[in-house]
């Protein structure tokens, strides 16, 4: 694992070097990801809905077109203002600058979509996150969790090993389980 990885220096790092450090707007694999996750909500009708680790609001404005309000946000500042820009004409979206678990709204969430940032946490630390997650989803509220199967120095898990620390949350029924290239795709509804 790198140093610092995950850390607020480390993405701020990445975003001032290069605002789409992850080519999130223009990558084949990141398009496809969004249309899947997109998707699989189908017609569900959101309320409110939350994303943490938002990057530069690329997704964030797709789940805009799908939500009363959507509360969206990033540990980087850079990655922020972007998503700000990005999302500036949609006014159900709120984007702020924070850190998961610290900066979770005490709000009671439709939607959480928890897509490409949980293999950043140890095991532990992203168990006490799923739990704050699931105590934030309203009852029949829907968790989807999306991350990359590759491996990466930057990763204290794999994508496979976050998914397998969300499964074994109490409370979640499993609505959907998908492989797709490169990224696993789930979702479970709170009973």
């Amino acid at each position: 694992m790198a140093t610092n990885t995950g850390s607020k220096e480390f993405f701020e790092e990445k975003y001032r070097a290069n605002s789409d450090p992850w080519n999130f707007s223009s990558s084949s694999y990141e398009l496809n990801r969004y249309a899947q996750i997109m998707r699989m909500l189908g017609n569900r009708s959101v309320d409110s809905a939350l994303e943490p680790g938002c990057s530069i609001g690329v997704l964030t404005e797709s789940l805009a077109g799908r939500c009363r309000r959507l509360f969206a946000m990033d540990i980087s500042p850079t990655a922020v203002a972007i998503a700000r820009a990005r999302c500036a004409h949609c006014p159900n979206v709120t984007i702020i600058e924070g850190k998961l678990p610290e900066d979770l709204p005490a709000d009671i969430f439709d939607l959480i979509v928890f897509s490409e940032i949980g293999y950043y946490f140890e095991r532990t630390a992203l168990a006490v996150i799923r739990d704050l997650l699931i105590s934030r989803l309203a009852r029949q509220g829907l968790l989807v969790g999306v991350h990359w199967l590759g491996v990466s120095a930057d990763h204290s898990l794999t994508g496979d090993e976050v998914h397998g620390v969300l499964r074994s949350g109490n409370s979640l029924r499993v609505v959907a389980s998908e492989c797709h290239e490169g990224f696993l795709l789930e979702s479970w509804e709170r009973t």
